[in-house]
């Protein structure tokens, strides 16, 4: 799960670049999913340990269900959006869309791999 969060953390951090890039350079906010992406990145690389991995799994999983959970307006707005209304900050919205949605897809994998990890440890225990 490392190498998979310090990708999710690259893809996060391309958003926001992006976001930023789109904004015309003008809102340093758009580039909110850039940190996030940089704190899981270094989440990632640390969890590679594995004397570490269970405690840098869950801080990248906290940042990414914070992560999720502060860009859930993102949705509300590109809903809108796409019912022909308009919003205040269409790229915002949409960046924290995206944000949202790769948050909730990287919270799900690391729930997955928690679930195994524990199954594993169960067996582990019960066959010694």
């Amino acid at each position: 799960m490392g190498k998979l969060t310090v990708v999710f953390g690259a893809v996060l951090a391309a958003v926001g670049v992006t976001g930023y890039v789109e904004t015309g350079i003008k809102a340093p906010t758009a580039l909110i999913p850039m940190y996030i992406g940089l704190v899981l990145a270094i989440a990632g690389i640390l969890a590679l340990k594995p004397e570490r991995r269970m405690l840098w799994m869950h801080i990248a999983v906290t940042v990414g269900a914070l992560g999720f959970l502060g860009t859930i307006t993102g949705v509300i707005g590109v809903v809108k959006m796409a019912m022909g209304k308009s919003v205040v900050r269409p790229v915002a919205s949409i960046e924290q869309f995206a944000t949202c949605v790769i948050c909730a897809i990287f919270v799900a994998f690391c729930g997955r791999s928690f679930i195994a990890a524990r199954r594993a440890r169960v067996a582990v225990t019960a066959e010694g």
